[in-house]
């Protein structure tokens, strides 16, 4: 059974969005969550509770479960993240070169044609193939 497709179908029906899920050494889970407004421990709980049900019922073998939010520096994985967090101030860094760098800090501007526009503090605009990028997340801002 594959955990993410799984999770994937399943998590939107609770009412969350499924932001990363990894595997954890010793053969654990960690699940982050998001919804509009935020995450709280009750949704950390009861996501929690009901995945324990669901992996038991479709025998999957883990040795722990954790159910989090993503935190304030949310990693950006799909385009709709960049779509949803227009405007907002993130941290990106590249597989390949863009203009000679590979880590950036900007204002997601756009994105078009799976091209995430960036625009820097030097007020520079960089075109960022989704393809190229190998992480990225929103920097805090307080």
């Amino acid at each position: 059974m594959d955990v993410r497709l799984l999770l994937e179908n399943t998590l939107p029906g609770l009412g969350y969005e499924l932001v990363d899920f990894e595997l954890t050494p010793g053969g654990g889970f960690r699940v982050f969550i998001d919804k509009p407004g935020g995450i709280t421990v009750e949704d950390c709980v009861s996501t929690s509770n009901h995945l324990t049900r669901l992996f038991m019922v479709e025998n999957i073998d883990y040795d722990r479960l954790e159910v989090s939010s993503p935190g304030l520096d949310r990693p950006l994985k799909k385009e709709a993240d960049y779509v949803r967090f227009q405007g907002s101030l993130a941290k990106v860094r590249t597989r390949l070169p863009v203009e000679q760098q590979k880590r950036f800090m900007g204002r997601i501007a756009g994105i078009q044609d799976s091209v995430l526009q960036l625009q820097l503090e030097d007020g520079r605009t960089v075109a960022i193939p989704l393809s190229n990028i190998d992480k990225a997340r929103l920097e805090p801002e307080f």
